[in-house]
């Protein structure tokens, strides 16, 4: 049983039996009893206790309630003093008021079934005390003030596992006629004693005391009150009167017992002969009744025996397809874990080493070797090469942009006006390239002249070459891609309703959060000192030094050792482009190094380029399935050659070059990545939302957003995907 629980509010019902029993007192005529018992009370209210002291009540019955306490702090006890009767029996009472002694009418009280440990030592005033009943309490001992109770006649202690002695202040109890305890618990007095009776406990107890035992009896006969105008007669007479008066009132006593006791013998027998006459009856009804019921009970088991059958196969069906489910998901929950725990140890490997330092310190160096130009550099400044590459490098960066406004374009318009306006938009798009082809020659004379142009084309390929600005932004997307696969994998599991592993996705995704906002925050802070040392760069330039900006642009292009730009452009062409396709371009004097080639690659393993100095687990995938799809259409290309040879010159069309060939499909990366929104349940989902990490809504479901829509934490941050295609 709870000691400590909720206080409930009453339930409806409760709240109106209370209301009706209070006013059911209240009303003129109304009996000398209280009845508020089945209220569902935490405490006696406050009304009791004043109904009871205004209106004189004699009886109090609070049984059946969820009281701890019998009088709250606002009220006292003093206002039950004219109850005779209180009775709390099933309630959760720990203990009673100490001032308990201060009821001197109180003649029954009734606290079976509660909580008590102990009873108060002011019990004993209670003088007028004549039933007392704790059955079913906690009782350890009982006070040995219960001595003083000289009126009480029955006592019930049973059911008190835990009492095993009595105490020898109830032998002066001399009305005491009934007593109910456990015999074969107590061990005083002994267990022999107890099981005697009340006579035999008494006798012992006055035993023990060294008084003399008398009969209840002896105690229980009314004194006779004499007033104070009678005469005085002789005293022998007076008790000789006095005796057979006695006398005569209990022989008509003992009669008027035999009598009654006579008739309830005749009542008892006809009770026996109706009761005998009924179970014949009922026994011929049950043997009529049997076989219909073995009949209905034989068809229940059938029915019963097919269905848990039916059952059973469904159950161990569906246990069959969740074990497979769960399988599938802790593989793929292992898989993640590994990955996640690799780009945990590689960010903390990065963090620590102090080789960042040293490499930091040696770009400080070139930097500043960067700054100054020499006489000779700017003899050798190949102003219309140079020119040429700062064109392409505006151009490339400006064609980006016009791509990825055009997809952004384009992906709207599919959804509003279908496949209408698609013919339109490559009109404007071949326009665009058209005048982009025919500004090209302007564009190059017009860098040679302008310096915001060339600073603006140095800052640009300085970003790219940038090798720690290219290492963040291939952490940032293979983070990325983990959140989208935790995101994914969550929602599996909620459409499995399992819990199993939840922390542990959780626990991923806030370390994924975490670090995606430490690189996103280096990032930032990378490409701030960039454009510092391009600030410090151009307060140097203020010199007014002829082409500047165009010998920065040459040396950064011609930074690379001579012996590695060979070996680099050794390297095939298709595994360039593999490399560049996937932003690894700093790992190509790697590659060139070890002089591999794309069939060589195909065959190699994760351990294989993790020894190289690859450490990427995703980065190590991508470059490996990559390899193997370009591999699997260069085979394919000489078959297709083939076919178009046998259907003739008629229907030949122009072959594709190798570099060009793309999988109709998207590759699994991709096809992977795909996630719906959540919200339109139409687009893809773009976005990542920091700090809960959740990928699950697209960019125009997302401004209306506050909340994630999965976790219902506060958006703190959106970060925008872009897969390449």
């Amino acid at each position: 049983m709870l000691l400590f629980f909720r206080k409930k509010k009453p339930s409806e019902e409760a709240r109106k039996r209370l209301e009706y029993q209070m006013c059911l007192a209240k009303e003129a005529g109304a009996d000398d009893i209280l009845d508020i018992s089945k209220c569902e009370l935490s405490e006696i209210p406050y009304g009791a206790f004043a109904t009871c002291k205004v209106l004189q009540k004699k009886v109090l019955i609070v049984h059946t309630n969820n009281l701890t306490s019998l009088v709250p702090k606002s009220c006292s006890l003093l206002n039950l003093i004219t109850v005779k009767v209180l009775d709390l029996h099933d309630n959760q009472l720990t203990s009673l008021p100490d001032d308990i002694g201060q009821l001197t009418h109180l003649q029954v009280l009734n606290i079976e079934r509660n909580l008590l440990k102990s009873l108060p030592r002011s019990i004993g005033d209670l003088a007028q005390l004549q039933t007392l009943n704790v059955k079913a309490n906690k009782l350890k001992e009982l006070s040995a003030t219960l001595g003083g109770l000289r009126s009480l006649r029955t006592l019930d202690i049973s059911e008190n596992l835990q009492l095993r002695e009595l105490p020898q202040g109830l032998a002066h109890i001399r009305t005491l006629e009934t007593l109910t305890l456990d015999a074969s618990t107590m061990t005083y007095p002994p267990s022999g004693v107890c099981s005697a009776g009340t006579e035999s406990i008494q006798r012992f107890l006055c035993q023990e005391s060294g008084i003399q035992y008398c009969p209840p009896s002896q105690y229980l006969l009314p004194v006779l009150e004499s007033d104070g105008g009678e005469t005085s007669v002789d005293g022998v007479n007076r008790v000789v009167h006095k005796y057979v008066e006695e006398e005569s009132k209990w022989q008509n006593k003992f009669l008027d017992y035999e009598r009654r006791k006579e008739e309830k013998m005749l009542e008892k027998l006809e009770f026996e002969r109706r009761l005998d006459l009924g179970q014949r009856e009922h026994a011929q009804l049950v043997q009529q009744s049997s076989s219909q019921k073995e009949e209905i009970l034989q068809t229940v088991k059938k029915e019963h025996v097919r269905l848990e059958k039916g059952l059973t196969m469904h159950q161990r069906n569906l246990e069959g397809e969740r074990l497979k489910l769960l399988e599938q998901l802790k593989q793929t929950e292992q898989g993640i874990a590994s990955r996640i725990q690799k780009l945990l140890e590689e960010n903390q490997r990065q963090k620590q080493s102090s080789e960042i330092l040293k490499s930091l310190e040696n770009e400080r160096i070139r930097v500043d070797q960067l700054m100054a130009i020499t006489q000779e550099e700017t003899e050798q400044l190949r102003r219309r090469e140079v020119a040429s590459a700062m064109q392409e490098m505006l151009a490339e960066s400006y064609k980006n942009k016009i791509l990825h406004m055009t997809y952004e374009s384009r992906r709207q318009d599919l959804v509003n006006q279908a496949c209408s306006s698609l013919a339109e938009m490559d009109q404007k798009f071949q326009q665009i390239l058209a005048w982009q082809q025919l500004d090209q020659n302007k564009a190059t004379s017009r860098i040679l002249q302008e310096s915001e142009m060339q600073k603006a084309a140095f800052e640009a390929l300085q970003v790219k070459k940038d090798l720690w600005h290219r290492q963040i932004r291939n952490q940032i997307k293979l983070i990325e891609t983990e959140l989208l696969q935790l995101t994914q994998l969550e929602l599996k599991r909620q459409e499995l309703d399992t819990e199993a592993l939840q922390e542990e996705i959780a626990e991923q995704r806030r370390a994924l959060s975490y670090m995606l906002q430490q690189l996103l925050k280096e990032k930032k802070q990378r490409e701030e000192e960039l454009q510092q040392l391009l600030l410090e760069m151009e307060a140097k330039s203020e010199t007014k030094q002829e082409n500047y900006w165009l010998i920065q642009y040459q040396r950064l292009l011609n930074q690379k050792p001579l012996s590695l730009k060979l070996q680099e452009e050794g390297l095939e062409k298709q595994l360039m482009n593999l490399l560049i396709e996937l932003s690894a371009e700093q790992y190509l004097p790697i590659f060139a190094h070890h002089r591999l080639s794309l069939e060589v690659l195909s065959t190699m393993t994760h351990g294989d380029l993790e020894k190289m100095g690859i450490t990427e687990a995703g980065l190590q995938r991508a470059i490996l399935r990559r390899a193997q799809e370009i591999l699997a259409v260069d085979k394919s290309i000489p078959e297709l050659l083939t076919s178009a040879e046998i259907q003739g010159p008629a229907t030949r069309e122009p072959s594709t070059p190798p570099e060009e060939i793309l999988p109709s499909a998207p590759w699994q990366g991709l096809a992977e990545r795909k996630s719906e929104c959540v919200v339109c349940m139409d687009r893809e989902a773009q976005m990542i939302f920091l700090t809960c990490g959740h990928v699950c809504c697209c960019q125009p479901c997302c401004e209306a957003l506050h909340t994630c829509p999965l976790c219902r934490k506060d958006i703190v941050q959106r970060v925008r995907i872009f897969h390449s295609s």
